[in-house]
């Protein structure tokens, strides 16, 4: 019998916004730039994309192109997206 797997995606698990910000703190306290930006596009997936572009005031198409593997959001965005999220960037 072959055994089956399943891609693991933590944005199924992140169910509340205590994990939600615990997530995304780690992310900042451990990684780099692009690890933050993936964090936030896996928050965002876990709010869904569309409340979150609707919160942040940008389409659901410019926040998955800035969000992508790729993308290059402009700080402006990476504010409004993490406000959306119900969090706010602090320098400590």
């Amino acid at each position: 019998m072959a055994l089956k797997t399943k891609l693991f995606d933590i944005a199924e698990h992140l169910t509340t916004q205590e994990e939600i910000r615990t997530f995304l703190q780690e992310s900042a306290a451990t990684g780099d730039e692009s690890d933050f930006i993936h964090a936030l596009n896996t928050a965002a997936r876990a709010m869904g994309m569309s409340e979150v572009a609707k919160k942040a005031g940008v389409t659901r198409a410019s926040l998955y192109k800035s969000l992508a593997e790729d993308g290059n959001p402009n700080f402006a965005t990476i504010s409004k997206v993490t406000k959306a999220l119900g969090c706010k960037l602090a320098v400590v």
